[in-house]
């Protein structure tokens, strides 16, 4: 027998049980007529009489109790694929999600007891580095980047944009030729500048200082946003700074320039492996709810 309607053995199964095709249906949850046509499609292609039709029910032939136990056999296991699914279904254990520090602890661990109240058997593991933390190796299950990856077994959607901007200390800035007065990557020797190291040369916050120095010596260079940001309001120069970040404390002014234009994509990369994962995407949405959620924050409005 080829294509056996598992439906149908259901609705036999409800019938033998009940004694009744209308009580049976109403076990099913469908019609009287619709359970009756799949019983007797069931024994055309069985070849076999099922059930003994009279006005007082339903009862089994010798031929339907023969099959009973089978029936019954396919229904336990359907059952099991059933809560197989579910239990599949169900967002837990261990995820790893890679990310830079400043996104980390401003953004997503606020955000945390959110993700974590709605799903008690998840734990985040959150890996803060200013480098992209290398997914096909397996050393996190996704992250929210700065850079877009170019290669990889990754699965890859931008979620928004982080503005920057020219921060530097009240103290600096008094010093200035004038306080406020704007910085012109033409005309920006007489300021002193915070710069990012070789390594970070991909950044475009990196990429912009480095015009604004033209060949000149930092005042500093700093491999950590906090580091930029502590060496700004100690007054050692002027760092560019996401708005999010900068324009909140007390301690930094904004002076304004060209680096006003400066913004940098956030991308969210997952291993493609992991894409189906209940646990990785219910982590996936909640790194994009939370950038969705602080779109203007990021963009300094």
């Amino acid at each position: 027998m080829q294509n056996l309607d598992v439906n149908a053995v259901f609705d036999f199964l409800s019938v033998a049980r009940t004694g009744s095709l209308n009580r049976g249906a109403r076990q099913r949850g469908v019609n009287a007529s619709t359970i009756g046509r799949r019983i007797e499609g069931l024994e055309r292609s069985l070849g076999l009489r099922l059930f003994q039709r009279a006005q007082t029910g339903y009862a089994l032939t010798d031929e339907g109790r023969g099959l009973l136990e089978a029936a019954e056999r396919i229904e336990a296991a359907a059952l099991d694929f059933d809560l197989g699914a579910k239990s599949a279904a169900v967002v837990r254990g261990r995820v790893r999600l890679a990310t830079a520090e400043n996104l980390a602890t401003a953004l997503l661990i606020p955000a945390l007891p959110d993700l974590l109240a709605r799903h008690g058997e998840l734990t985040v593991e959150i890996a803060t580095d200013i480098r992209s933390t290398n997914l096909n190796r397996r050393e996190a299950d996704l992250a929210l980047r700065l850079m877009r990856p170019r290669h990889g077994n990754v699965t890859v959607k931008r979620l928004g944009v982080m503005r920057y901007g020219l921060f530097g200390s009240v103290g600096y800035c008094e010093r200035r030729a004038g306080d406020g007065q704007s910085v012109d990557l033409g005309r920006a020797e007489q300021d002193s500048f915070i710069a990012w190291a070789e390594d970070y040369a991909d950044l475009p916050a990196a990429a912009w200082i480095d015009r604004a120095l033209s060949g000149r010596q930092p005042a500093v260079i700093v491999t950590s946003l906090q580091g930029h940001i502590a060496a700004a309001k100690a007054g050692l120069g002027l760092a560019a700074l996401p708005v999010f970040l900068a324009a909140g404390d007390p301690s930094l002014r904004h002076v304004p320039s060209e680096a006003d234009a400066m913004t940098q994509d956030l991308w969210l990369v997952i291993h493609s492996d992991l894409v189906a994962s209940a646990r990785v995407r219910a982590v996936a949405d909640f790194v994009e709810e939370v950038v969705a959620r602080n779109h203007a924050r990021l963009m300094g409005r």
